[in-house]
């Protein structure tokens, strides 16, 4: 139960649930997609194996709830976690929340909802909401949890790095000021800026160095955007992991980032980090990059860090957990 889904929208926690449940189809589970946004979708369709069922009324999870094709387990995540949360208690089917944020949101349902099993795309996600559970919830269990990064295979993002210093989602919350900023302050330069899937868009056009091409769905973006890109920024004041920044070392392309838990998670030692208020910092560490040599060794960097993220091992600790719910109810 999820409000939207690829290919029409290609946010980062979208397409991080489509990889768990494409993974789950691919091992022989049937996997339904129910949408809750109208305009998510116009018609039912399948992308990899995953059915996919638009919006049609609140009586659509109806059948899954009972009868012949009552559902196994239901699998939910951000603003569908209240509703899918109380249909499985009214109908006894285990619930497992995907968990994108340390929002209070995020936590609060953990209780309310008392999942089968939780889903965290970090490991520093998951030891802040046991902190916060050791100081709020103490008395109780916590649900069993797992920590599974979004999967990002390699071959998925493979492309010949281009020479745009690239932005992807517009908003002030994803760095749009440091982008423009830094267009202004180094007119010689391309930068790509590409419209997000969310969020407020900060656009302008008044800058002859900078080319904004539109919402990219996440099967063309090796082709639309990664081909055409030489460094990354990913200046987030907030960003529980970083997918973008993932992908975009699969081609070697190297990524400078604000420092959020998230960004040092998944980038490691291969990122370059610089505060998103400093932004002197952030045209130095370009030019910097900028130098064939100092290219040449980030680029390997990011590549090798991107196979170290290989979701393999926790692609199938995934699988025996859910198999786990399915059939009993329990992760275990």
């Amino acid at each position: 139960m999820l409000h939207a889904y690829p290919p029409a929208h290609n946010a980062g926690a979208e397409w991080a649930a489509h990889s768990l449940l494409r993974e789950l189809a691919a091992r022989g589970h049937e996997v339904d997609v129910l949408l809750s946004q109208p305009a998510a979708a116009n018609n039912a369709y399948v992308l990899d194996g995953v059915s996919v069922h638009p919006y049609r009324g609140k009586g659509d999870p109806g059948p899954w709830m009972r009868g012949d094709g009552r559902a196994h387990a239901i699998v939910t995540h951000l603003e569908n976690t209240p509703r899918a949360s109380i249909l499985g208690e009214l109908n006894r089917i285990p619930v497992v929340h995907l968990l994108h944020n340390t929002f209070e949101k995020s936590k609060t349902w953990l209780v309310k909802g008392t999942p089968a099993l939780a889903v965290y795309n970090t490991d520093w996600m998951r030891a802040d909401v046991t902190a916060w559970w050791r100081i709020h919830r103490g008395d109780r269990p916590m649900p069993w949890g797992i920590s599974v990064h979004p999967p990002v295979a390699v071959a998925d993002y493979e492309a010949a790095p281009g020479d745009s210093i690239t932005l992807i989602n517009l908003t002030e919350e994803k760095g749009a000021r440091v982008f423009y900023a830094l267009a202004e302050r180094m007119p010689r330069r391309k930068f790509l800026g590409v419209v997000g899937g969310y969020g407020q868009q900060i656009v302008r056009d008044d800058l002859p160095n900078v080319e904004i091409i539109p919402h990219t769905p996440g099967d063309r973006m090796a082709k639309d955007v990664y081909a055409r890109t030489k460094i990354l920024l990913a200046p987030s004041s907030y960003e529980s992991y970083g997918r973008v920044a993932v992908e975009a070392m699969c081609s070697g392309i190297p990524v400078i980032a604000h420092p959020t838990p998230g960004l040092l998670e998944s980038l490691g030692e291969s990122g370059t980090f610089c505060d998103r208020n400093e932004v002197g910092a952030w045209e130095a560490a370009v030019k910097r990059l900028s130098s064939p040599k100092e290219f040449s060794k980030a680029s390997r960097a990011a590549m090798r860090r991107a196979s170290e993220l290989d979701p393999a091992a926790e692609l199938n600790t995934w699988i025996a957990a859910m198999e786990g719910v399915a059939k009993r109810g329990a992760p275990r």
